[in-house]
């Protein structure tokens, strides 16, 4: 319609001029520079600890990985705040500045030298002996740290749950539902925009941090951030802002006490018998109310019409007593989706020794390119990153047009293939990582440097190669079809909440990888993860997440054979009465 236009903050029509692709420089700016910071302090930042703040590898492994997953879990807040209160743009621009206000910090405590601990006297001192013969950063020092992790922590927290979704809003608009082909296009275009900034940053960041001083290797990392919340805030006028619907975890919480007050209730065979309202469910139904399923009969007893509940009068139910049929769907629609979601925390785990152990692995080998160039230990992950936005590229432009003629579905195959194939690929990657692994270890035996840690090991950091390319064919297919089950899946009044939920899937499996190194530290008599890993075992640990990636494999096609799609109801100008819900 020529008159139609996005919402504004109340959802009405007003300015054709908001919305589409016109609003994508300065979202996609915002997250590419939010994106490019946060590579550059998070691929390098195992070497800060160990290097700078003097700190052993497995503390140092497990604070970053600890970090992350805070990291990853501050999103659950910040989907609350803007699904329920403050709306998705509001969330984001206040998570840029908090997350701008951590990044000054530690450029400060990269720049003053009383803010970390002084150099090493013996500056041929191995790494092995680093913790003893080196001082170590003490209380107030690592204070300082923690401050400024956590205040990036809480800004990831608003930015991350919020940015695809508030993307995607965009083209959800003039009264379609959201969906369709541009949506699943923008959902690559997305990921592939962010493996550009992380390339960036994994090749120029770490390349500073190594060869002219942490003060700059931080300092860029903070003047992109501070670009990144400029460029957002000035497509402001450009923007559609759907309003918050209220708390959608009340509406939640509503249905499990209604339930259970109605817990010896007969959940009658006609679901048509259970208690239905449009008027009160319009604000949180614009894509049309969900219909009902026949799984989880138990939370339909929160939808039984009784004596007590007075619906006749025309008055708004008690909530804690009665919900309607669409908001018990919500409900049935998490935690249906929660096995499924499930299955991507052990991909998360087996991925995160890419930023500590490989690159203590490839600082260990021979990185020199020529006399006066050798590749930086962290940069090595630009081979997961190119991998990716390949495969990304080739995914979209060539695979998909050839399944598409098959399949018929617009996006070639569905989300759960897609991430059934990444999962899949992924066991491959820990495979190689194993491998590589094997043969490093071997020629430091061969050339007897097992007790040398600090000497180069005579075999090419190339060989890593295939295990980064393995995880980035993972992550190019996984990740973005993982973003897409938990937009298209989850109701439409939590998306910002489903969206959260892909970053809690980070969280909890930097924290399962935390677990499984101190677990296998404690199991292993710390013979497998050593400071000096030409006398540890590495590949054991790798051969024990290969096995741990395998069965997760099994569980999620399990999980997948029971799952069933949410369905909803549409005007019946448009589609018809209902409409099964699938990933297009």
């Amino acid at each position: 319609m020529a008159g139609a236009a996005p919402a504004e903050e109340d959802g009405s029509p007003k300015k054709a001029k908001q919305g589409g692709f016109k609003t994508m420089p300065f979202i996609l700016a915002n997250e590419v520079c939010d994106r490019f910071a946060t590579a550059g302090f998070n691929a390098n930042m195992i070497t800060y600890l160990t290097q700078q703040l003097h700190l052993p590898l497995v503390e140092a492994s497990n604070l970053l990985t600890n970090f992350m997953g805070t990291a990853a879990f501050t999103p659950v807040f910040g989907a609350i705040i803007a699904d329920s209160y403050a709306g998705r743009y509001w969330t984001i621009a206040c998570g840029g500045v908090l997350y701008q206000l951590g990044m000054l910090g530690l450029v400060l405590s990269a720049l003053i030298p009383s803010l970390r601990p002084a150099t090493c006297s013996n500056t041929a001192t191995t790494t092995a002996s680093m913790a003893t013969s080196c001082q170590r950063a003490n209380g107030g020092q690592l204070a300082v740290l923690y401050v400024s992790l956590l205040f990036t922590a809480l800004g990831s927290g608003g930015i991350r749950p919020c940015v695809v979704a508030f993307g995607a809003d965009q083209f959800g608009v003039g009264g379609r539902r959201p969906g369709g082909e541009q949506k699943w296009s923008f959902f690559n275009f997305y990921f592939f925009t962010m493996g550009l900034a992380v390339l960036l940053a994994l090749t120029v960041v770490v390349y500073i941090q190594e060869n002219v001083g942490w003060g700059w290797g931080f300092g860029i990392p903070a003047i992109a951030m501070f670009v990144s919340v400029l460029s957002f805030v000035v497509g402001y006028p450009l923007y559609v802002r759907v309003k918050p619907g209220g708390s959608p975890f009340v509406r939640l919480v509503h249905v499990i006490v209604a339930a259970i007050r109605k817990r010896k209730e007969t959940v009658p065979e006609d679901a048509a018998m259970l208690y239905q309202n449009k008027e009160l469910d319009a604000t949180i139904a614009a894509d049309g109310r969900l219909l009902h399923t026949n799984q989880l009969r138990f939370l339909d007893r929160a939808a039984i019409v009784t004596t007590t509940d007075a619906v006749d009068s025309g008055a708004e139910p008690n909530p804690w007593r009665l919900s309607t049929v669409h908001r018990v769907e919500e409900l049935k629609s998490i935690v249906r989706m929660l096995p499924l979601w499930a299955a991507s925390i052990t991909l998360i785990a087996a991925a995160s020794h890419n930023f500590t152990f490989a690159i203590q692995q490839s600082r260990t080998m021979e990185r020199r390119l020529s006399p006066r160039f050798e590749i930086p230990p962290a940069s090595m992950i630009i081979f997961t990153t190119l991998t990716m936005l390949v495969s990304l590229s080739l995914y979209d432009r060539v695979f998909v047009p050839i399944a598409r003629r098959y399949t018929g579905r617009p996006s070639g195959i569905s989300y759960f293939q897609r991430m059934g194939a990444g999962l899949a690929v992924s066991v491959l990657g820990v495979f190689a990582g194993a491998l590589v692994e094997r043969k490093r270890r071997a020629a430091a035996a061969e050339h007897g440097l097992l007790d040398s840690p600090g000497a180069t090991v005579p075999i090419s950091v190339f060989w890593l190669v295939p295990q980064y390319a393995l995880h980035g064919v993972s992550d190019a297919l996984s990740t973005v079809a993982h973003m897409e089950f938990l937009y298209d899946q989850s109701p439409e009044s939590m998306r910002s909440s489903a969206a959260a939920l892909f970053w809690v899937a980070g969280s909890l499996g930097n924290y399962l990888g935390t677990v499984l190194v101190t677990v296998v530290q404690s199991a292993s008599g710390g013979e497998w993860l050593q400071d000096n890993i030409n006398r540890g075992r590495l590949d054991y640990y790798y051969w024990l997440v290969t096995l741990l990636m395998l069965l997760n494999l099994v569980y999620y096609i399990v999980c997948f054979h029971f799952y069933t799609l949410k369905s909803f109801e549409v005007d019946a100008a448009d589609e018809g009465p209902s409409v099964e819900r699938e990933n297009e």
